[in-house]
């Protein structure tokens, strides 16, 4: 697991020696976790470009079902989210809870990622997770307001209904919802 250890350092030429002596480039630990992984978690750019060179997977998941994307939109990583996402990186991908690179940006506050993630093509922006929850639907309930207009704004779905049988706007609180009725796409008959 020396190659793991030398991703999550950003120890740039021991990851280009072990590589060399054919280290396994997508070798997983106990928690599943590959060298990339955790190098677009401790956003380690120059490391997730040197395994994504020698062929790592970058769509491959730790047993919870987080992927270098998932973990790069977590921590506000937008240099590592464009370049996972310009070499073919699953922009919907889910984890075991079905929380999408979308969902945690959403969560998080991650304003840039979320704006990033809404301009790839094949988002899914009104992507459900394993409770029924959109972005917008943890938008609303974490009391992120741009992160709400922007999804908004974006032709998010706005009476999708989650397990609880709650739209977003049910999770507002009586501020954010006030806030969210000025947004033009939030017309009177979804928003009252």
């Amino acid at each position: 697991m020396l190659l793991h250890w030398a991703a999550l350092g950003g120890h740039d030429e021991l990851v280009d020696y072990l590589l060399l002596a054919d280290a396994p480039v997508d070798a997983v630990d106990d928690m599943g976790m590959t060298p990339l992984i955790l190098a677009a978690s401790a956003g380690r750019h120059n490391v997730v470009n040197t395994l994504l060179k020698n062929g790592a997977n970058i769509n491959a998941k730790t047993w919870e079902g987080h992927s270098a994307l998932q973990y790069a939109a977590s921590k506000n990583w937008k240099l590592i989210c464009t370049n996972l996402l310009a070499k073919g990186a699953d922009v919907n991908i889910a984890d075991i809870r079905g929380a999408t690179p979308l969902h945690r940006a959403v969560s998080k506050g991650n304003i840039n990622i979320v704006k990033l993630l809404l301009t790839v093509e094949n988002l899914i922006i009104d992507q459900q997770d394993f409770y029924g929850n959109t972005a917008l639907h943890l938008a609303c309930e974490e009391n992120r307001l741009d992160e709400a207009k922007l999804l908004i704004s974006s032709n998010a779905v706005l009476t999708i209904r989650n397990k609880e049988k709650k739209i977003p706007l049910d999770l507002c609180n009586r501020t954010l919802f006030k806030q969210l009725l000025q947004v033009p796409q939030c017309n009177k008959t979804e928003c009252e």
